[in-house]
């Protein structure tokens, strides 16, 4: 058996405990997962970022949207009340800049149906018809033994027939009252806030004032609202 030299046997030593040799085409596979790697979470990075930021935009818009909505929201309610009496029906348009609450107030009463069976207690001719608390402000005729003298007093579009107003002695209860002058009272001034005026159906508030009444200006025979239509045009 020959023998082997120690050299050789050295040599193959070498070899066998040497690295592996990695080809250069593994080298450039890893290269490219490594590449496609970091793409991937760029390109995640970048979507998740645009995502937050068109949450935070559309937030935004909506704040600002929300803000002009309720600056917009006196506008957006309506403008005109349809009073609809066993009479027939009075088109009222509402001062909303004058009376902004009690405008408010009216609505949201003609929302809930509160007027709906609403009688005309009181008629007085040339004066006042009014519909509601039966109290109201106190007897009717009682309004003209104390009332001053028109003369006394100019007279103002407030004043002025055909308008709708209601009792200042009741605005901070739950009761409403309704009142449609017939004539120029200056006198009622302190009585009461007027937020509308009378545009159609002022044939209408007519014929109620000329209903019998008894001697304390009570209809004779019920006339009241049926109901109010709210509208946004006249």
């Amino acid at each position: 058996m020959a023998r082997i030299k120690p050299q050789a046997l050295l040599l193959q030593s070498k070899k066998k405990n040497g690295p592996t040799r990695i080809s250069v085409t593994t080298i450039i596979i890893c290269n490219l997962v490594v590449v496609l790697i970091v793409f991937s979470l760029v390109a995640s990075y970048r979507h998740l970022y645009r995502r937050s930021g068109s949450q935070d935009g559309i937030s935004l818009q909506n704040f600002e949207n929300i803000q002009v909505l309720g600056e917009l929201k006196n506008y957006d309610l309506p403008s005109y009340a349809i009073i609809n009496t066993s009479k027939g029906s009075v088109t009222v348009e509402l001062n909303k800049d004058a009376s902004p609450e009690i405008v408010d107030k009216f609505l949201d009463l003609c929302q809930k149906g509160d007027f709906k069976g609403m009688l005309f207690h009181h008629v007085i001719k040339n004066y006042v018809i009014q519909g509601g608390d039966l109290q109201g402000l106190g007897a009717a005729d009682d309004w003209i033994l104390k009332g001053k003298p028109h003369g006394q007093v100019a007279i103002s579009p407030k004043h002025e027939a055909f308008m709708l107003g209601t009792s200042k002695a009741k605005q901070d209860s739950k009761r409403f009252d309704l009142f449609i002058t017939t004539a120029p009272i200056p006198n009622l001034n302190d009585k009461i806030t007027v937020f509308g005026r009378v545009i159609k159906g002022e044939d209408v508030v007519q014929e109620i004032e000329e209903v019998d009444t008894d001697e304390h200006f009570r209809p004779k025979s019920p006339i009241g609202i049926l109901s109010i239509t709210l509208k946004q045009e006249p």
